[in-house]
């Protein structure tokens, strides 16, 4: 979870993550750990600039070969 998304809008002073889409992010990931644990796996919640997290992650792995990624789309104005 980047703390940037719970900041508030530039332009407006709005919250970019109110409560309602925040409480369906967390029973989203929620629900995703448990539908993983059942199939053998698990899934990593960080909190943080993903630029850190991520290079932490690398650190702590030790061995990772390849790291796959998507930057979120932002409106041109």
């Amino acid at each position: 979870f980047d703390p940037r998304h719970y900041l508030r809008t530039h332009r407006h002073g709005f919250p970019k993550t109110g409560p309602h889409r925040l409480r369906f992010l967390l029973e989203s990931v929620k629900d995703l750990r448990e539908t993983l644990k059942k199939k053998g796996s698990t899934l990593v919640v960080r909190k943080g600039k993903p630029e850190d997290v991520v290079r932490d992650l690398i650190t702590q792995l030790g061995s990772v070969s390849t790291v796959v990624f998507h930057e979120e789309v932002r409106e041109i104005l």
